[in-house]
């Protein structure tokens, strides 16, 4: 798989790391990313990995942009405001990066088409703020054995995690909580989802091109307030009704 002379410019800084290289750039410009949610995760995620030169990323979202998405999900502005996001992602991404190949889904993931939704990707990220997504997308990577890249924030703190078989999503979370937060009811700073969706993205790049140690069965903490990041280890449930 060759580069233009525009691709090569443009991944110059990858080029010439040793952990991507050459050999790195052609895997991620071979790899399809499915978004499942262009929200505080998913919005400033896709941005990098266009800017990574992803070959495809295919965007899976049914909701409209709100202005109130506009103070921390970066992929939008105000002109964007009442359209689909998937529509405005795609127009942001291909401006970003025209090499990139953008595949829409305006349709909520559900468990009795997630696996038509995600058929043909590499690897998958989950930005969505419901568990009854979050459960159907892991059970249909699973089910692929495809990774997946988990983030979630709110208030001052969030979290990322990979998947990639056993333990899966649902061996961390068993059933969705009776106290279930959203940004909507607790509030988010929005500057948290930059760093949140940011590290999704680089997960992302490195378990597509290989490098470094990916935070697979690991889930990483990070509390903005405290200026803090733990890392614990995600231990296999043998009752998981997915992955046991």
């Amino acid at each position: 798989m060759s580069f233009s002379d525009d691709e090569i410019e443009r991944y110059a800084r990858h080029l010439v790391l040793a952990e991507i290289g050459g050999p790195g750039q052609q895997r991620l410009k071979a790899a399809r990313v499915a978004v499942v949610g262009l929200g505080g995760v998913g919005a400033p995620a896709s941005l990098y990995l266009a800017a990574a030169g992803v070959g495809r990323l295919r965007l899976i979202d049914d909701d409209t942009v709100g202005l109130s998405n506009l103070q921390r999900q970066i992929a939008f502005s105000d002109e964007d405001v009442g359209g689909l996001k998937v529509e405005a992602g795609r127009r942001r991404l291909e401006g970003l990066n025209p090499h990139v190949g953008i595949e829409r889904a305006a349709e909520r993931l559900t468990a009795d088409h997630a696996a038509g939704l995600l058929e043909g990707c590499d690897l998958v990220i989950d930005g969505t703020d419901d568990f009854e997504t979050r459960f159907a997308t892991n059970a249909a990577c699973v089910a692929a054995g495809v990774p997946l890249v988990s983030g979630a924030l709110g208030r001052w703190s969030g979290q990322v995690g990979v998947f990639a078989g056993r333990p899966c999503y649902r061996c961390l979370v068993t059933e969705t909580p009776p106290d279930a937060e959203t940004c909507a009811r607790v509030g988010v700073v929005g500057a948290l989802a930059g760093v949140v969706g940011s590290m999704a993205a680089l997960e992302a790049i490195k378990l597509i091109t290989g490098a470094g140690e990916a935070l697979t069965a690991r889930l990483l903490i990070y509390d903005g307030l405290a200026g803090t990041a733990r890392t614990v280890r995600v231990a296999a449930d043998p009752a998981c009704p997915v992955c046991a």
